[in-house]
């Protein structure tokens, strides 16, 4: 009778066992366009980006344009909170990015709403778009219940003590794009508006975004189609190694010539 038990609690479980094994495919199982970013380490602030895509899911994966140069935290990646965890690519002393520590997150990631300083999006552009209005603030004070959300100051009652002013941001945010990480019930703390956008330069790090010269962020920006789902995948190369042939992921960037 003691066997049969466990073999029904086997049973029982078993699917949930199944589910956690499938999950992380399944993260990627619908999407037909990928970013992929590698950087050389956990403290790297230099990087390579491709983009990817394919004609329908479980299709195979082929390189959309060049290879692109970018930057990402003055304090190089940690791993941030995105649309699946990766066990089999962390290790235990590996950085885990926090509010304030000018990382940016490694991880996968669904992509949001762009946005720019004009009033419109260019015609060609499929995602989303928000205008940077003067009132256009990101919240990275975490007792905020609007904590790691783009908000219109001028539309809300104001609790944050802390947040970024979007429109002051110079160059850096004339294009841009929201990075969903940490955005379903968002972790006091786990770190906040974290954006692709406009460098200031080769080798200048951001504090916590990917950047890179403008004429590729548009292009990148005019590239992503909702409909496609696209995700971003950025994580210093070894880590990308690890997962790369189970989460069934294309090469990744070809390193730079430079």
């Amino acid at each position: 009778m003691k066997s049969k038990f466990l073999v029904c609690c086997l049973l029982a479980v078993l699917p949930c066992l199944v589910f956690a094994q499938e999950a992380p495919s399944s993260a990627l199982a619908h999407s037909t366009q990928l970013i992929v970013v590698t950087t050389s380490g956990w403290s790297a602030v230099s990087g390579r980006l491709q983009r990817y895509q394919r004609s329908a899911p479980g299709d195979r994966w082929r390189a959309a344009g060049d290879p692109i140069t970018i930057v990402v935290g003055k304090k190089g990646l940690g791993w941030g909170i995105g649309v699946v965890s990766i066990p089999a690519a962390r290790n235990a002393d590996d950085p885990v990015k926090r509010e304030g520590d000018r990382k940016s997150p490694a991880g996968i990631f669904r992509l949001g709403t762009t946005f720019g300083y004009a009033p419109h999006k260019p015609g060609d552009w499929k995602m989303p778009y928000l205008p940077l209005t003067p009132s256009i603030d990101c919240v990275d004070d975490s007792h905020s219940r609007y904590y790691n959300q783009v908000m219109d100051r001028s539309t809300v009652s104001v609790d944050w003590k802390s947040a970024e002013h979007m429109r002051d941001a110079g160059e850096a945010y004339r294009w841009g794009l929201v990075i969903d990480h940490n955005t379903t019930d968002p972790r006091p703390e786990g770190g906040s508006c974290v954006f692709m956008h406009i460098w200031a330069g080769p080798g200048m790090g951001t504090v916590g975004c990917t950047a890179m010269p403008e004429q590729q962020v548009k292009q990148v920006l005019g590239w992503l189609n909702p409909a496609a789902n696209p995700l971003l995948v950025q994580m210093p190369l070894r880590s990308y190694r690890l997962i790369e042939k189970s989460f069934r992921l294309p090469p990744p960037p070809a390193p730079s010539s430079l």
